[in-house]
This record gives structure tokens, sequence and C-alpha cells, in this order.
């Protein structure tokens, strides 16, 4: 047996599991696994394919049992979703609606107040945001206020975002063809700090945050960063290859598994508070821990033009292949 690595950089966690008619799953909302319901978030439950169909049934819940989320997976976990998904509130009323291509988002995402009422349609257009997050660079196409006037229509008009639990207007401005124009401005840390942007035909050109102290940050281009290793993805790749020694009695019982770690990159690019979210074997999971927490510093991420600590996932797949 040869070891074979593979590393690939996620933001949800990840759980392997045997091929089952069905598949229950115990998850915190940071995608943390955990073993049993009572210490979850929510659960999911992956079914067979119906008849005629290759991709799996994905349905999510709340513990108060009401839908989380409905959808269809070519995997059976992490989900790697296929054509519409529905994201609920607790409440029970319809939270997004949204469409899958090859496990990314694409094409007009609809977003709900948790009244009902339609709050948001944007289009995606590349790499598909975080859930529950809002890209700055997204084009908007609908906008609705919470008692159903339209706001933008078409993509033109003033368009109003929320924080995601609707406390305060995290950003305003006006779009033309969906694409934002001039100034924007916006609030961030509950409604504490306060932002200026300056766009054209969807690019941002410049933006100032100012704290709660009174602390100007400025930034040009791009709102936000998030961390990463030096060098590129390649470079990671390397640094794994040439650290992991796959345990031997895991290589001798032929364990196999993907390990999530979770961990902080701190602002000055250590990693830290780095924990096995999902765990395949005391040895593989300690042999992934070791190497992580040797890691060479990473580069931190930003948020406004200001360094920030940032909590971050990496899935990390030990596989053995016959030579």
């Amino acid at each position: 047996m040869k070891k074979f690595i593979v590393v690939a950089f996620q933001l949800i966690g990840i759980a392997c599991a045997a091929q089952t008619r069905m598949n229950v799953y115990f998850l915190k909302n940071d995608g943390h696994y955990v073993s049993n319901r009572d210490s979850a978030d929510f659960i999911r439950i992956v079914s067979e394919p119906d008849s005629g169909s290759k991709l799996y049934n994905v349905s999510e819940y709340y513990q108060n049992n009401k839908r989380k989320s409905i959808g269809k997976s070519s995997k059976i976990d992490p989900p790697y979703y296929e054509g519409s998904r529905v994201q609920f509130y607790n409440s029970g009323k319809k939270k997004s609606v949204s469409n899958y291509k090859d496990g990314t988002l694409v094409d007009d995402e609809i977003k709900f107040y948790p009244n009902g009422k339609p709050y948001l349609v944007i289009k995606h257009t590349s790499v598909s945001p975080t859930e529950d997050s809002f890209d700055e660079n997204y084009p908007i196409i609908a906008n609705y206020d919470s008692s159903g006037v339209a706001l933008v229509t078409d993509g033109n008009g003033t368009y109003r975002i929320y924080d995601n639990q609707f406390k305060y207007v995290e950003e305003t401005g006006v779009v033309k063809n969906g694409k934002k124009q001039g100034l924007v401005t916006g609030s961030d840390n509950k409604g504490k700090w306060h932002f200026q942007e300056q766009y054209e035909n969807g690019e941002l050109i410049s933006g100032t945050m100012t704290d709660d102290t009174g602390f100007v940050t400025h930034y040009v281009k791009s709102r936000n960063s998030m961390p990463h290793y030096k060098g590129d993805l390649k470079a990671f790749y390397q640094y794994l290859g040439n650290k992991i020694n796959y345990p031997d009695a895991e290589k001798n019982s032929l364990v196999q598994g993907i390990v999530v770690i979770g961990f902080v990159v701190e602002k000055n690019g250590k990693l830290s508070e780095l924990k096995v979210l999902h765990p395949v074997s005391p040895g593989i999971d300690a042999e992934a821990l070791r190497v992580m927490k040797n890691s060479p510093l990473w580069i931190p991420g930003t948020r406004f033009g200001r360094v920030v600590r940032v909590q971050y996932q990496i899935p990390i797949n030990f596989s053995l292949t016959e030579n």
C-alpha cells in the first residue's frame, strides 16, 4: 500500500458514511458534526434517490422538527447539490429558493423576509458566497421592503440589504442593470461600524470604514479577503504531502476517510484553536492535527481593510491505493 492524500478547502463540514438507505447526521451551525441529537443544532437526513434518478434526497430539520432545507445531491455527504434547493426559517416559513449545478449556486436566488414576503433576488454568476451571506458584487435583480413594496425592479432602483436577523440595514445604494453604481453606504458589527464605498458599473473602486472608536481604514477593489496559505493551493498540497505520514495502525487495518480540522487564522497568520470537527480514527485524527499545528504562517484575512481573525475548516482525505 502507498499513501495518497487529497486536500481541498471548504467552508462547511464534511462527513463520511457508508451508503445505506438512509444516513442521519447531527450538526452544529458552524458545520461541526456531533455524535448525538441533543448536542446538534440541526439534523440532516440523506435518503436513496427516487426511482429513475441518481440524486440523493437531502432534508435538514431544526431541533423543533421543522424543516430547515430540502434538496437533491449527487453525493451522500457532504451535499453536492443539484437543481432546486429550498431553505426555511425556524418558524417554517420559506427563507430562500436557489438553484445548483455541479454543487455550485447558479442563476437567480430568491430570498424572503421572516414574514414570508419576498425580500431579494440576486443572480449567481461565479463562485458562490457562503450560506446566509451577501457578496457585495452579486447582481441585484429585485429588492422589496418588508411590506412587499418594490425597491428594485429589473435590476434598477435603490436597494436595501439587512443583516441576517433583519435588525439593521447592512447596506444601501443604487443599482443600474443589476450593478452597483456610485455611493454605497452601510454598517457592520451589529450596526456599530459604518462604511462608504464608491462603485463603477458594479466594481468596487474604493471604500472607508469607521468603527465605534472613530478609527478609519481605507480599502480598494475588495471589501473582504479570506485567509490563505502562502504561495498557492499547490504549495499547500506540497506541504501536506511532504509532512503527513499515514499511521501504521490505520494503514494495516485499511482505515480510510476524511478528517475535518477546524481552526482560527490569527491576525499574525498563526493557526490556533485547532480541533477535529469530524473524526476518522485516533491515529488519522492525531496525524492531521499534528501537521496542521506545524503549518507555516498563513496570510490573514481582512474585512473592510483591517486584518481580522477568521474561523476556517479544512477536510483532509486519507485514502489507500494499491501499488
